[in-house]
């Protein structure tokens, strides 16, 4: 992962997000694209109701410019002496911030996405409605979903938690996650929960050929497995990131499964309000090259 893409409307819970993708960014030696969607007024739904000075566009461009800048010098005053320190690029345009986003990843080499959320719901304000779940669905990169509560610190363990029924896309990601984890020495989890029926011999050689190929082709000694018994995989994963010191919890968005129902249901609420640090979520499938 060389490079990042920071989406901000400047709150406090997309700001954090911000510092913590510079503290990752600076650990891996990765650069940074932030961004800022500017709704102008014509583009409003209420902008029929009212009459705007013609400056007003250029008036907003140049604040969001202005607020761009200034996080930039924030966050990069908080590079640790002699450490990496990201190049940092701004781009801000006229839109919404979905649009914006693709637009960016269109032209840019984004390897990962970081995206705020609030305390009390999935996503930060930034990503609302229809156009988060169309980021989402339609994702062609990995996203970081950065709770406010989420400490800046080194990422020491990364828990990988998947039913295991597409080895190979689970094989891409996990792969993923050793080049984002090689540079921290961090631990990679591989975890599977369980509603407490017999695992299968299938499933158990299944597992015991997966990490006979990563350690042979992987050449990364810190990946371990480990099954969880838990009548919910809701509840599992809630126990897991509270208990099991994990820095960061990455899943596969896969349509029907169960993160899918998270971001879809009324499970959604609940499940964010208890996840104490970032879910990093991988696209069903690999993006084009």
């Amino acid at each position: 992962m060389k490079t990042f893409l920071l989406p901000t409307d400047f709150s406090s819970a997309s700001t954090h997000a911000v510092k913590y993708a510079y503290s990752l960014s600076s650990q891996i030696e990765a650069n940074i694209v932030m961004c800022n969607a500017v709704l102008l007024p014509s583009e409003s739904p209420q902008a029929g109701l009212s009459v705007w000075p013609s400056e007003e566009p250029e008036i907003l461009l140049k604040d969001s410019t202005d607020k761009l800048k200034n996080l930039a010098f924030t966050i990069g005053n908080m590079a640790k002496e002699g450490a990496f320190k990201p190049i940092i690029k701004s781009i801000n345009k006229s839109g919404s911030v979905y649009h914006l986003i693709q637009k960016i990843m269109e032209n840019e080499p984004i390897d990962l996405v970081v995206i705020g959320t609030h305390e009390t719901g999935f996503l930060d304000s930034l990503l609302l409605g229809d156009k988060a779940r169309a980021l989402i669905d339609e994702a062609t990169r990995p996203l970081l979903l950065v709770p406010p509560s989420a400490e800046i610190s080194v990422i020491k363990k990364i828990a990988f938690a998947t039913d295991f029924k597409n080895l190979k896309r689970d094989m891409d990601c996990i792969r993923t996650l050793i080049s984002l984890a090689r540079p921290l020495n961090a631990e990679i989890l591989l975890t599977h929960i369980y509603d407490g029926e017999t695992q299968s011999p299938e499933f158990k050689q299944t597992m015991e050929n997966m990490m006979n190929e990563l350690s042979e082709k992987a050449e990364y000694p810190h990946i371990y497995f480990k099954t969880f018994e838990n009548s919910s995989a809701a509840s599992g994963l809630e126990w897991l990131c509270q208990n099991g010191e994990i820095d960061i919890l990455a899943m596969v968005h896969r349509s029907h499964n169960f993160i899918d129902s998270l971001f879809r249901g009324s499970q959604t609420q609940k499940m964010a309000g208890h996840l104490p640090i970032p879910l990093l979520v991988f696209p069903a499938t690999a993006k084009s090259a």
